[in-house]
């Protein structure tokens, strides 16, 4: 069983243990969406951070704004590998993948 996720804030850590505690299918939950509002926030910081707007970074991908919008919406949960290279390239970035191991649970297995 995969350990209950751990954070710095000491509130945030206290909600997380109540409403999610050690249920794998609840922290495997948890960790897909804490996985998807970081995509959709390190979108949102390059187009800002480059100045445009989500119209103005459709067109350098060649999409719409209302899929750049999904895109930076924490909830979105279809971000392909091919779309967020085409939206690192038109903000002169590169999509970097790491894998990391899980943590080992509680017994001691992966």
């Amino acid at each position: 069983m995969p350990p209950t996720p751990r954070v710095r804030s000491q509130g945030l850590q206290a909600l997380i243990d109540r409403h999610i505690g050690d249920d794998p299918e609840r922290i495997a939950s948890y960790e897909r969406a804490r996985a998807n509002a970081e995509v959709a926030q390190a979108i949102y910081d390059l187009r800002t951070e480059a100045g445009l707007s989500q119209r103005a970074l459709a067109q350098r991908v060649g999409t719409t704004a209302s899929v750049i919008c999904r895109l930076e919406d924490a909830d979105y949960d279809g971000h392909s590998l091919s779309m967020l290279r085409r939206v690192a390239a038109a903000l002169g970035h590169r999509v970097t993948i790491v894998f990391t191991p899980e943590p080992a649970s509680a017994s001691g297995t992966p």
